[in-house]
């Protein structure tokens, strides 16, 4: 069983390495590796660093979706919680985005709190993402969609860490002063 330092270094290289090249959408296309990072911390804010594999799930929350990893991969090299967390969170892509959305919706009450805890840290980065300085239109449409779909996941996920809840309302109240 690896330390908990070591367990959240490691699910961070393993990440930075699996999405090797990738860009994010918003913030300039700024790395990939930039948002799990976001993720890891606040998920590491909202325990006060008392939960590694929590961390390490949140780095690598997108590895199965995102990349080749499999589900067995990470288990064997990060535990089965940590294994279990990214795949409960992981999307179905072969789904439409608005069947991929609306399944987040419906299944967000019935996720265990730790995916409910990644789910919120995810939603946080990804308005955050979408706030620009001086947006266009379409930029401005694009956030207003994402917080309404943001909220409604969220919605399901509240009451397992007041943290994580504050977080995501400043973060959207921050995102609507923007539109």
């Amino acid at each position: 069983m690896l330390s908990p330092i070591r367990l959240v270094s490691e699910a961070a290289e393993f990440a930075a390495r699996r999405h090797s090249g990738m860009q994010r959408k918003g913030r300039g296309h700024e790395p990939y590796i930039n948002h799990l990072a976001e993720v890891a911390n606040l998920l590491s804010l909202a325990t006060a660093g008392g939960d590694a594999e929590l961390v390490a799930a949140g780095w690598l929350h997108d590895t199965i979706e995102d990349t080749e990893t499999t589900h067995d991969e990470l288990a064997q090299r990060f535990g089965l919680r940590v294994a279990n967390l990214v795949t409960e969170v992981t999307e179905d892509t072969s789904l439409s985005k608005g069947e991929r959305r609306q399944k987040q919706v419906e299944d967000a009450p019935k996720k265990s709190a730790g995916a409910k805890l990644i789910k919120i840290a995810d939603k946080i980065s990804n308005v955050r993402a979408r706030i620009a300085p001086e947006p266009t239109k379409r930029q401005r449409d694009d956030l207003a969609d994402y917080i309404a779909f943001a909220e409604k996941v969220v919605s399901g996920c509240r009451g397992v860490n007041a943290v994580l809840d504050r977080m995501f309302d400043e973060t959207v109240a921050l995102a609507r002063s923007a539109l």
